[in-house]
């Protein structure tokens, strides 16, 4: 399964809008005004189906992640100097990253790789190809790539 993650060209707070292979709307995406990232992202009918929540106050960003109201996970930024790092609770996955940041691959606890992130580059808003093995990790997936944009949005 293949989604495209595009930021809103004209937008006041974090807003996107997802797509399948065919064009098709999936996800839309919207900011909400709080302190840090609050991202609620939203089925193809408009019906609330997640949460990204930034953390505010931590050392390093965190994010939470919510599945309607229930806490499914979190992905904190780890300290290091070259390579980014994330530490990710949530499914026993992990995050790797490239060192320019526009490449990312999200493994299991064995190793196979859930799903890989690729930056596209030459945009005019923030575009993101998102290659998930089983649809079913779609929507998880999504929810880990919208906090690492928005940890790097912050740094920006």
């Amino acid at each position: 399964m293949k989604l495209w993650f595009k930021q809103r060209f004209f937008s006041w707070f974090d807003s996107y809008d997802i797509y399948d292979e065919n064009g098709n709307t999936v996800f839309t995406v919207e900011g909400q005004l709080a302190w840090g990232h609050r991202l609620h992202i939203l089925n193809a009918k408009g019906e609330h189906i997640a949460t990204v929540q930034q953390r505010v106050l931590t050392f390093l960003p965190k994010f939470e992640f919510y599945l309607g109201e229930q806490m499914v996970g979190t992905l904190c930024k780890e300290f290091t100097l070259f390579k980014p790092v994330f530490s990710l609770d949530c499914n026993g996955w992990y995050v790797e990253g490239d060192f320019f940041e526009w490449d990312y691959s999200i493994m299991d606890a064995q190793g196979g790789e859930v799903a890989r992130i690729s930056k596209q580059l030459f945009q005019w808003t923030d575009t993101y190809s998102i290659d998930v093995a089983n649809g079913m990790d779609g929507l998880m997936a999504l929810m880990i790539v919208l906090a690492i944009d928005a940890e790097k949005c912050s740094r920006d």
